[in-house]
């Protein structure tokens, strides 16, 4: 069962087993091969401007307390998709116009 998020496209993806875990309390954005670049893992609530992060990717939230994320079209944090607060991965998406992830409480 998919729980679609329809603002941007997101469904819940299935696990891959091979995929590297997010880390307890950050969001992650997967490489294609299922690897997490350390520059790709996020903690602290706010903005974080993407370098280099094209293609499709799979964002993954693996925050607590119901804290969630937004991915946004430009830097800093503007130009935003709704508030995603379901935990786990999300399914594949093409990043390429996407420049920042909002990580919210």
């Amino acid at each position: 069962m998919a729980l679609a998020l329809s603002a941007v496209g997101f469904a819940v993806a299935p696990g891959a087993a091979a995929a590297t875990p997010c880390p307890s309390g950050a969001v992650c954005i997967r490489e294609a091969n299922g690897t997490i670049l350390t520059k790709n893992i996020f903690y602290r609530y706010g903005a974080h401007n993407l370098s280099n992060v094209t293609g499709v990717r799979v964002i993954v939230n693996n925050q607590t307390g119901g804290a969630g994320f937004q991915i946004c079209k430009g830097y800093n944090g503007t130009n935003c998709y709704p508030v995603q607060r379901y935990v786990g991965e999300y399914a594949p998406y093409d990043f390429t116009p996407i420049n920042s992830v909002v990580l919210v409480r």
